[in-house]
């Protein structure tokens, strides 16, 4: 998993709330178990009409936003089923991080397992990070996780809450499995013991 430490890109806003997962990514794409080229299908029932082609109207196809890397959205993200496909989707089409007010809880754990950084604010601050996104190639923000703020594009900063060990999974680019291969020394020194000791198993 890639470290998140400093990220500075164009913030999209998604101003809808309750977000759910199948919004995200539909279920038509859930037959892969791949996590590349699920990009193509974030918020297709939003991003392309009927027949195809793109929905002019939808922000993620604005040519300001076509290379979002931030998203600022409305409360309840990622609600609905648990599909760890919608953080896949959001990163293969270059998302890494997606502040609201409010997560669902299998997606904002999912988030930190896939190398997305979600952010909860208020909802003043909320409407503060709204407002800059919306100034289209000029909506830029700064994530630094270290010091834990949002810089803005006036040079304005918020401050967000983040639990000390996602903070450092994050900083560190450790997934489950990681933080597994950390402890690979003391794994083996147990395997080697076992062996010995319980020739058997």
């Amino acid at each position: 998993m890639d470290k998140f430490t400093t990220l500075t890109g164009v913030a999209a806003p998604l101003e809808i709330v309750n977000v759910d997962t199948d919004m995200i990514i539909p279920k038509q794409y859930l037959k892969t178990i791949k996590r590349t080229g699920l990009g193509t299908g974030l918020f297709a029932e939003m991003r392309f009409n009927e027949d195809g082609s793109e929905n002019p109207d939808f922000i993620l196809n604005k040519p300001a936003y076509r290379k979002a890397q931030i998203l600022v959205a409305g409360d309840n993200f990622g609600c609905g089923s648990s599909r760890e496909h919608a953080p896949w989707a959001l990163l293969d089409f270059g998302i890494r991080c997606v502040i609201s007010t409010s997560f669902a809880d299998i997606f904002y754990n999912n988030c930190f397992q896939n190398g997305i950084l979600p952010i909860k604010v208020s909802p003043e601050d909320l409407d503060k990070l709204m407002d800059d996104a919306k100034r289209g190639a000029n909506a830029t923000l700064t994530i630094d996780l270290e010091s834990q703020t949002i810089k803005g594009p006036d040079g304005g900063s918020i401050s967000f809450d983040l639990d000390p060990f996602r903070k450092h999974c994050m900083l560190n680019g450790l997934d489950g499995v990681g933080l597994t291969m950390e402890k690979r020394e003391a794994i083996s020194a147990y395997e080697t013991k076992a062996k010995e000791t319980h020739p058997w198993l």
